[in-house]
């Protein structure tokens, strides 16, 4: 718990460091631009069929007749736009962890090699292309797993338990990888996650927690569809801050318990060596 402890506060600080706060503005800029055009040229097509696909449905007009009985008539507008916001959200947070992961944790990792890890050997048990695969297979269950669970995110207690926890995983499989890939060897970042798995995960699920906040945002009204724009920019970068700290979190935590593996080891060779 004390290294957990320690390497947030660390990277908290580490996350205010210019060079930092730019490796932010890449996968802002590249995500916004990219989804920016896409909502932009298919706003209407999605909103429509989306209209569409829940006026098919009886829960709907009954949920429909809810709101008028409530006077809240103005609301059956906003139902689509809101679902397709909702729906966009996480494939917005995937995109910005991805973009993280490829384009900002390398430098993440060399900044933390030069300012705190500068005597631990380099050993380059992952590449960026591995990266990339392992990230992009990653991705791919957690969004099987997203699909398999939609509909328990209208059932509570569980909307507020499976994002964050759906995301902790994600989060700590993509991290770990990246955050040992230069300093590590295969057979050392394979025994390092097996004897740490669940602080690695608690980091996780707490980035998750972390990474739902902007959320928030959007679920305080739904009037805030009026500023998507906007609120889609803000929120983008704040998931991208919020990643980038994860990074520095995890970056950390892995090299610091790799320092302490190689060390015990060393430790234990030269116990057994004879004099």
């Amino acid at each position: 718990m004390n290294d957990l402890l320690r390497s947030f506060g660390r990277a908290l600080t580490s996350a205010l460091h210019p060079r930092m706060l730019w490796l932010t503005f890449m996968p802002f800029a590249a995500a916004t631009i990219g989804w920016g055009l896409i909502l932009w040229f298919f706003w209407q097509t999605l909103t429509g069929a989306t209209r569409t696909w829940l006026e098919g449905w009886a829960f709907t007009t009954t949920l429909y007749n809810l709101f008028g009985w409530l006077g809240f008539s103005s609301l059956h507008a906003v139902i689509a736009p809101f679902i397709v916001i909702a729906v966009a959200i996480p494939l917005i947070v995937v995109t910005v962890l991805l973009l993280i992961a490829t384009l900002s944790m390398p430098a993440v990792v060399r900044h933390l090699s030069a300012r705190q890890f500068a005597s631990l050997e380099m050993r380059r048990g992952g590449t960026w292309y591995g990266s990339l695969v392992h990230s992009l297979w990653t991705t791919a269950i957690c969004l099987v797993l997203l699909v398999i669970t939609l509909p328990l995110w209208l059932v509570p207690p569980f909307f507020a338990l499976i994002p964050p926890l759906l995301w902790g995983w994600l989060t700590y499989r993509v991290m770990t990888y990246d955050a040992l890939a230069l300093h590590a060897s295969v057979d050392e970042r394979r025994a390092l996650v097996r004897r740490y798995r669940l602080p690695l995960l608690l980091i996780g699920v707490a980035s998750g927690l972390l990474g739902s906040l902007p959320t928030l945002l959007w679920a305080s009204s739904v009037w805030l569809i009026v500023l998507f724009p906007v609120i889609t920019a803000v929120t983008i970068w704040i998931y991208a801050f919020i990643l980038v700290f994860s990074a520095l979190w995890f970056g950390y935590y892995c090299l610091r318990a790799l320092q302490r593996m190689r060390a015990d080891e060393q430790g234990a060779r030269t116990a057994v060596t004879p004099y």
